[in-house]
């Protein structure tokens, strides 16, 4: 919505009352200037979007291979933006029934809460509108990039957080749609197997700086690898728990060394 700013002739005069010329002042319609993408965010982007290349390829041929419509199944990149649970969702079509889709979907995405948990008290300063918008974005590896820009104020988090939401999200449809044209010609070993796995290994690699991280990480990899041939993608739901478990412990045990030491002290 354009900003309008007043213009006055004049001391006491107001908008619509005539001037000192005897002119009707009117006020003027200053155009709302858009918020710049931050390039930063897009080249922090850029590392982490290359391992989901594979799975959003994969979820194109999922798409012409299921009993789902092409064209509602390409919907569900706007209506669930989530690759697993996309997948999940393209994959049970046929199958089962609207109330297990959307329980399956749902399950698949409980790390979400978690994401949300963890962002909240840098949502809780931002405006409504974002507050209303952001949440739609946020997929794994815009969690790992927003978390870890601790340093920003609130209006420079937010349009780092836009940015790379909004790239994810352009590129993720732009992907998917390559897979509905060229699924033929996707390797087969890039298939639904292994595909979530890379991608959620890719996505981990940023958020490495601390040892709980790691440990959180190589757990998280470790078992979602092995829980490759749980049905409906839940390896990577597993491998969520499992991670964020093994780093709440390993930073309780970093916590009690410290407090160990400082007691030595």
């Amino acid at each position: 919505m354009p900003a309008i700013a007043t213009n006055t002739a004049g001391e006491g005069e107001r908008a619509g009352q005539p001037s000192v010329d005897g002119h009707l002042d009117r006020p003027t319609v200053t155009p709302m200037s858009l918020p710049r993408p931050d390039l930063s965010a897009v080249k922090d982007a850029i590392p982490l979007f290359i391992p989901a290349i594979p799975f959003g390829l994969v979820l194109g041929v999922a798409i012409i291979e299921s009993a789902m419509p092409d064209g509602v199944g390409w919907s569900t990149n706007l209506f669930i933006f989530a690759g697993a649970a996309q997948l999940a969702t393209v994959s049970l079509a046929a199958t089962s029934t609207w109330v297990t889709l959307v329980l399956t979907a749902a399950v698949i995405n409980l790390r979400h809460v978690m994401y949300s948990a963890a962002l909240a008290p840098r949502f809780e300063t931002q405006p409504r509108w974002f507050r209303w918008v952001g949440p739609y974005f946020l997929i794994d590896q815009l969690y790992v990039l927003a978390s870890a820009a601790t340093e920003r104020d609130d209006d420079d988090w937010r349009r780092y957080y836009l940015s790379v939401g909004v790239s994810f999200f352009v590129c993720w449809m732009a992907t998917v749609t390559l897979g509905l044209f060229v699924g033929s010609a996707i390797p087969e070993e890039w298939r639904l197997d292994v595909a979530p796995a890379v991608m959620f290994a890719g996505l981990v690699i940023i958020g490495i700086t601390t040892r709980p991280a790691a440990v959180a990480a190589l757990a998280a990899v470790v078992t979602t690898f092995i829980a490759l041939d749980v049905p409906n993608n839940g390896g990577i739901l597993i491998g969520a728990i499992v991670g964020v478990t093994a780093g709440y412990l390993a930073e309780r045990a970093a916590e009690r060394d410290g407090t160990s030491e400082e007691q030595a002290r």
